[in-house]
């Protein structure tokens, strides 16, 4: 399916900029990654690295932002696929870790930080995942970061773009008018994000987000940050999860000023065309999204985070088209607002318990909006939330091996009128209640050091929340082989 871009060229920030320095040609390559973070390093702040439109820059390790206020971007500014590429083309090893970062700018005097207009190709090109970082990685500790018009796909480790908490003083990042993806595989645990985000009072917004397979966009707590106006669709993999706000890494679940709003999250599609009266068809992937927005831990990790829960946020006014397991889906979640979100053209909710889910959780049968109310509580919710006995691990679901289940559709259509919301102060009266149920990482070598511990000590805590997503779904394959779908 195609989806109709936002006007990039009349943002304020892509306004006419000066164009009188010259670009940094990418030969000789085998100096280019030494010279670049030669110019980073020793050019100071307000540097601007400006590479050449229509060139490819294959890098061996990442380019290290230095200085207050530099910028990585390509000459003239550009939009569309004349922008300058960053390769990632270092070494892999045997052990599973190797290059996965393009552009870092993660270091302790990286305030203001911007990176523009290029594109950045991770090159996992169908291999199993690294341990290591982003394609990007932004934030840290620091304030007013940029990332607008960037392409970056196909990342070696986890995820497109990360925005990184640092010590939980990262702030105000703005993450506008990328596009995002293709994102890793739906193959069992080679899942990557296409934006993730750690990082308080931040701006995620008009962004394109395509064939991510773990999150669209993930929030890792990030509290006072706004997610407004992206696209998250899919058209060969499945996807996990559209907006998650699952994580209680970071900052312990706390979402609180969190606003995710005017979002369309698109599934799967049928393919060709529908004749006569027809509504549904085939969809060649078998693909889905199970679960348009996740909110709460236990929709992803189960019981393993124990009585943790993700703690004031709002989602509001976003569209769901397409197929889904779930459309939101709601359980260990405090002090929540979700209201106003519909759905809009053609829906199917769709799919069945795979081969990880867990004989201890009842699975619920596929729905638009479910609640756990037992998990819930002093939420105000839409009334048409559908309650459930178990919320837990829902991205055990698989969608049908073919049938005629996928809707026909294209571009969303204008968004239904919301459903009428209600709040009061009686616990678990109805879904729309108030619910009252308790339950809740080149200035020196030490710079580089840093850099890479920190972006090690969040690869390493990510792999270790994949181990969990794994347990909680008590993977079996007898034959002893991996399933193609999860």
């Amino acid at each position: 399916m195609e989806y109709r871009a936002v006007n990039r060229m009349n943002s304020p920030s892509n306004l006419r900029r000066a164009t009188s320095t010259s670009c940094v040609a990418p030969t000789p390559t085998n100096t280019l990654t030494d010279r670049l973070n030669n110019l980073l390093t020793s050019s100071g702040s307000g540097y601007v690295l400006s590479l050449c439109p229509g060139e490819q820059y294959p890098i061996t390790a990442p380019l290290l932002f230095t200085a207050p206020n530099q910028e990585i971007s390509t000459a003239g500014y550009p939009t569309d696929d004349t922008r300058a590429t960053l390769i990632v083309s270092g070494p892999v090893f045997s052990n599973g870790t190797g290059h996965t970062t393009a552009v870092d700018g993660t270091c302790n005097n990286c305030e203001g930080v911007k990176l523009r207009n290029v594109q950045v190709n991770g090159t996992r090109l169908g291999a199993l995942p690294l341990v290591g970082g982003a394609n990007i990685e932004m934030g840290g500790s620091n304030s007013n970061h940029l990332v607008e018009y960037v392409h970056s796909y196909d990342p070696r480790s986890w995820s497109c773009l990360h925005i990184f908490e640092g010590n939980l003083t990262c702030n105000n990042a703005t993450v506008q008018y990328n596009d995002i993806g293709p994102a890793g595989s739906d193959l069992f645990g080679q899942w990557a994000d296409g934006i993730s985000v750690a990082c308080r009072n931040s701006f995620v917004k008009n962004n394109m987000i395509n064939n991510p397979t773990d999150g669209g966009i993930v929030l890792f707590g990030s509290p006072g940050t706004r997610v407004e106006n992206n696209t998250i669709w899919v058209e060969t993999n499945t996807l996990l999860g559209g907006i998650n706000m699952v994580d209680i890494g970071s900052f312990d679940g706390n979402y609180t000023g969190v606003v995710v709003t005017n979002n369309t999250i698109a599934g799967g599609f049928a393919d060709g065309t529908p004749t006569g009266s027809q509504t549904k068809g085939t969809n060649n992937e078998d693909v889905i999204i199970k679960i348009g927005i996740a909110i709460g831990p236990r929709t992803w990790f189960g019981n393993h985070y124990g009585n943790n829960v993700s703690l004031g946020g709002t989602v509001l006014n976003n569209q769901l088209t397409g197929a889904f397991s779930y459309g939101i889906a709601m359980s260990s979640a405090k002090n929540f607002t979700v209201e106003g979100n519909v759905l809009v053209g053609n829906t199917s909710f769709i799919g069945a318990r795979g081969p990880n889910c867990s004989a201890d959780d009842p699975t619920p049968s596929p729905a638009p909006f479910i609640i756990d109310l037992s998990t819930v509580s002093q939420s105000t919710t839409q009334l048409d939330f559908t309650p459930v006995s178990d919320g837990d691990s829902l991205t055990c679901v698989q969608p049908p091996d073919g049938g005629d289940y996928w809707p026909y559709g294209g571009n969303p259509n204008p968004p239904e009128a919301a459903p009428t919301t209600t709040t009061t102060s009686t616990p678990s009266s109805h879904t729309g209640t108030t619910v009252g149920i308790i339950i809740g990482s080149l200035l020196a070598v030490a710079v580089v050091g840093v850099a890479a511990w920190y972006i090690r000590r969040w690869a390493i805590k990510r792999a270790e929340d994949r181990k969990i997503l794994h347990a909680t779904r008590q993977y079996r394959d007898h034959s002893g082989y991996l399933r193609s779908k999860e």
